[in-house]
């Protein structure tokens, strides 16, 4: 199985559907003095993400410009917005960044992303799509739904990865979570988000078919509990964005963590 390519310092795929490589993805959060812990058991039996190695191993900063519109239906999750998130993503300070729509169904995630030149984020400012150029797709679902630039997103990541029978399993330890609010396709420095989840790391781990041994130790290990964790929903409530009940339900969330 093909693991869909873009090397930071190599030759890019222009387009790619990462449901090639992964189809499950569970997510945990975890107290930050954990993390250290389970990154080096991880990487006792896992590599470094071959895909996203810019020379510093196997952590790096991901950037992201989420897209909703002015009511944040996709935060409320109403209707058909509630099971895609479209968003701008950018890898340390690489002039290139992903046009990326992440589809969910369940537990199955599938994603479709278009590698496009940061200049040429200007083109989501127009009010009709360019069919010449690779992000149209992107651009046309912008205006349709009526998306706009929401918030940006930052973290720095450890990505680990290896293969077994089924095919690619890939494990991601999520940290420094900042957010900050934005109004145009335009990224802003890291430094200045706002930093959530101070206590707490965001654990993902991704596989084809059945949950990989190494996996279910480290579960074990650790007595995790699997918790539907959304970057994007901690980021608009830590922003003042959610209404009160939504704040609420997300305290009640992270004081139940802590305490587990």
């Amino acid at each position: 199985m093909r693991v869909p390519s873009f090397r930071m310092n190599g030759v890019a795929d222009f387009e790619s559907r990462e449901n090639r490589a992964f189809a499950y993805e569970i997510k945990f959060l975890i107290p930050v003095e954990q993390a250290p812990e389970v990154r080096a058991m991880a990487r006792a039996c896992l590599q470094p993400d071959p895909n996203t190695a810019s020379g510093a191993g196997d952590v790096y900063r991901i950037t992201s410009l989420y897209y909703d519109t002015y009511g944040f239906d996709v935060f409320h999750r109403r209707g058909s917005f509630g099971r895609a998130k479209f968003r701008v993503r950018r890898y340390d300070s690489s002039p290139r960044v992903f046009l990326e729509r992440k589809l969910r169904s369940h537990s199955i995630v599938t994603k479709r992303r278009t590698l496009v030149d940061v200049d040429e984020l200007c083109r989501l400012r127009e009010f009709e799509p360019d069919p010449a150029w690779a992000g149209s797709w992107f651009h046309r679902r912008m205006l349709a739904r009526a998306l706009n630039p929401a918030c940006q997103i930052s973290y720095c990541r450890t990505a680990l990865v290896s293969e077994n029978s089924a095919g690619t399993v890939r494990l991601t330890l999520d940290e420094d979570l900042r957010a900050s609010r934005v109004s145009h396709p335009e990224y802003l420095p890291v430094a200045g988000g706002k930093l959530l989840l101070r206590d707490h790391a965001i654990l993902e781990m991704k596989f084809r078919m059945a949950l990989p041994a190494l996996f279910k130790q480290i579960m074990e290990e650790f007595r995790l509990r699997q918790r539907p964790v959304s970057k994007y929903s901690l980021a608009v409530t830590g922003l003042g964005c959610a209404p009160s009940c939504a704040r609420l339900e997300l305290g009640c969330m992270q004081r139940e963590v802590a305490y587990a």
